[in-house]
């Protein structure tokens, strides 16, 4: 039995795609101290630098980088640059934005 041949080139060209993604914003769902906490936690738990550096940029957005520069004595600029995809923050940076967000740093001891 023979099938007719059917061009799927014509159908794939004329069918396109009109639906726009948006970009999510996980600073949005920030909006108490439970929620930022537990994202810092679980950003820390990684063991990512980049990633909890990121983390904390978007708490910083979330709490309002304004405020926190001010907090902080960093201008907003180095705030943005330091917690950027690229950026590499200090550790004073990083405490320093972690003190103006309520949070603090602990160490304790790793079980195997």
């Amino acid at each position: 039995m023979k099938y007719p041949s059917k061009d799927v080139s014509k159908n794939a060209v004329s069918h396109k795609v009109s639906e726009k993604l948006s970009s999510y914003d996980p600073a949005e769902d920030l909006s108490s101290d439970d929620a930022i906490a537990s994202f810092i936690e679980q950003a820390f738990e990684t063991n990512d630098a980049a990633y909890i550096a990121h983390a904390l940029g978007v708490v910083a957005r979330a709490k309002g980088m304004t405020q926190i520069a001010s907090e902080t004595g960093l201008s907003r600029e180095q705030l943005y640059r330091s917690f950027s995809d690229t950026g590499n923050p200090t550790l004073k940076t990083t405490l320093a934005v972690m003190n103006a967000l309520g949070l603090e740093l602990t160490a304790k001891l790793h079980t195997p």
